[in-house]
């Protein structure tokens, strides 16, 4: 006869996204037990991921399915940001040979559970824990292979690279992808720079985007953003650009 949770787990299993997972506190959430998901790895009906995570038997679980049941099944404030939310998007300078990182952005605080850093994905994972922006600004629901995801807005996404320039990140193809960047929205830009924390990364936006000649930028009152004070040796042997008080590689300089 079968019971209440024997039904509970099996109208979760109906609902099931194929290619996500079933975290066991979520499952715990949800009237399966501890000792029913034990019991239930062992009858064949759930399949183990990891620590605290179960697939369905014989499906292959990708990052996008790990981190979509992440996003949907904890608090946890992770989202894709940087460099790979601008890939997804379509708006990335460079084709690469091989697979990019995959840049996940969070707060400080955030860990990441083990049974999703031991998995051997195809990319490597670069966790970026930062307070330069605020946790939850521009940032919306995107659908990677039918699943959705949370990600940086384009405008969030050029801030994210600049912050890991020059040491992360190169200065010169952050510019390149600001080039290609024309349809910014201006609204979005200015809540973010007013609210950035990092002169290093406003400064070296509002240069990029000056230099890059976007129409966007006059709709941005750069009176109202905070460029602090003192010079930013960024690159040693660089080219100093004295309205943002900033130095730049040369060959940036020369495009």
């Amino acid at each position: 006869m079968t019971t209440n949770s024997d039904k509970k787990l099996m109208n979760l299993l109906d609902n099931h996204v194929p290619g996500t997972i079933l975290l066991a506190s979520w499952l715990e959430k949800n009237g399966i037990s501890r000792d029913l998901q034990k019991y239930y790895l062992k009858s064949g009906w759930l399949g183990y991921y990891g620590v605290g995570a179960f697939k369905r038997p014989n499906e292959n679980v990708q990052w996008v399915g790990a981190l979509n049941s992440l996003q949907r099944q904890t608090e946890l404030p992770v989202y894709v940001g940087g460099l790979t939310s601008i890939s997804l998007q379509g708006l990335s300078h460079y084709v690469r040979l091989e697979k990019e990182p995959l840049y996940l952005f969070s707060p400080q605080y955030v860990k990441l559970p083990k049974w999703f850093l031991n998995q051997e994905w195809s990319n490597q994972i670069i966790h970026v824990k930062t307070k330069f922006l605020p946790a939850a600004l521009a940032l919306f629901e995107y659908s990677q292979d039918g699943l959705k995801l949370q990600i940086s807005s384009p405008e969030r996404a050029i801030l994210e690279c600049l912050q890991q320039t020059p040491n992360q990140f190169d200065m010169v193809e952050c510019y390149q992808i600001l080039e290609g960047l024309s349809n910014l929205r201006p609204k979005v830009l200015q809540e973010l720079l007013e609210k950035c924390n990092s002169i290093k990364v406003k400064r070296l936006f509002l240069f990029m985007a000056s230099k890059a000649n976007h129409q966007w930028l006059d709709f941005v009152d750069q009176t109202r953003i905070e460029l602090g004070t003192g010079d930013r040796i960024l690159v040693k042997g660089g080219v100093y650009i004295l309205k943002y008080r900033i130095s730049i590689p040369k060959e940036m300089a020369a495009l």
